[in-house]
């Protein structure tokens, strides 16, 4: 591993320095503050800073009312808590009242892998997207997390944004970052097949392309670090151009990326769409790398997947 510094630190930098130049901005946790790495935020902004306790309900209810009154809220809870205990708050006290409240579910997917089921977050693409009125957001890496932040604290839109926990591998540079809501963005270039990858697969999808380029294959990655909305344009050139994708997501099967490309895909009516993501069932406990090498997540499973499409295909 040659990044040491995880997307929450990142966040934190982001913060700060934003905090200090809008005082309107503030930052609620729920007993938290450690897990989001957001403890140099309270130290440098104790007035910008609310510890709600582990109240996830309160906490996204008094952030709206924050926002009701001019402040500009950004919350971080473990997503498995925030996605799912508190969902009723996101639809109707953010979202369907139209409040600025920024929602960061710390430790995503599988980060808190061997804490287990209870601590999993795997339904929180299919429920936040499902909301109306919530931009959903994943980015890939420190870099890209950093340009997200960055686009987030300017932003007048609420949004459900996941974070993993642990340091992952650059997939950006300081100097290529980019985000922009609504986009895809090509990491790879290529034409026999795309990969199409969300946060911390993104990694292992531009290992496969890179590990399949040197046996004649050339495969497109994109990343959809903005899940809603969905960059349908993309996906549309995608399928005329290399005629099947390959989904890649750290989330149940069920209402994630691969089915929101998928609907997209049915409905243009040619196309071929692969679902690389966690089974309808209770996942293994073990690491993030553990679980991923577990149910094929890794570059290598990855790889197998293309290479079999392809023969399906008939490529």
């Amino acid at each position: 591993m040659g990044n040491k510094i995880a997307n929450r630190a990142v966040m934190c930098d982001v913060l700060i320095e934003a905090g200090k130049e809008n005082r309107d901005l503030v930052v609620l946790t729920s007993d938290s503050r450690g897990s989001a790495s957001l403890v140099k935020f309270g130290q440098e902004l104790p007035e910008q800073h609310i510890e709600i306790g582990i109240a996830e309900q309160n906490l996204v209810s008094i952030a709206a009312g924050l926002a009701l009154n001019g402040k500009r809220p950004f919350v971080a809870s473990p997503a498995c808590f925030l996605s799912m205990r508190s969902i009723e708050q996101v639809k109707v006290d953010v979202a369907y009242s139209d409040k600025n409240v920024k929602l960061v579910g710390i430790s995503g997917g599988v980060s808190y892998g061997a804490l287990g089921m209870s601590h999993h977050s795997l339904q929180d693409f299919a429920v936040t997207r499902a909301i109306p009125n919530l931009e959903v957001i994943v980015p890939a890496d420190r870099h890209e997390t950093k340009a997200v932040f960055d686009y987030l604290v300017k932003s007048d839109k609420q949004a459900y944004i996941r974070l993993g926990r642990n340091p992952v591998e650059d997939c950006f540079t300081e100097t290529n970052v980019a985000f922009e809501i609504g986009k895809a963005h090509e990491m790879v270039a290529g034409n026999d097949i795309t990969i199409a990858a969300i946060g911390e697969t993104v990694r292992p999808a531009m290992d496969a392309a890179i590990s399949l380029a040197k046996e004649g294959i050339s495969a497109r990655v994109l990343n959809f670090a903005s899940l809603k909305p969905l960059d349908k344009e993309a996906i549309k050139k995608a399928i005329a151009e290399t005629g099947a994708i390959v989904t890649v997501e750290e989330h149940s099967v069920n209402g994630g990326l691969g089915e929101a490309i998928s609907s997209v895909v049915a409905q243009e009516g040619k196309g071929i769409v692969n679902i690389m993501a966690l089974p309808d069932d209770h996942i293994i406990t073990g690491t993030s790398q553990e679980v991923f090498n577990h149910y094929g997540l890794s570059s290598e499973g990855i790889s197998q997947t293309v290479k079999t499409l392809l023969k399906k295909v008939g490529k």
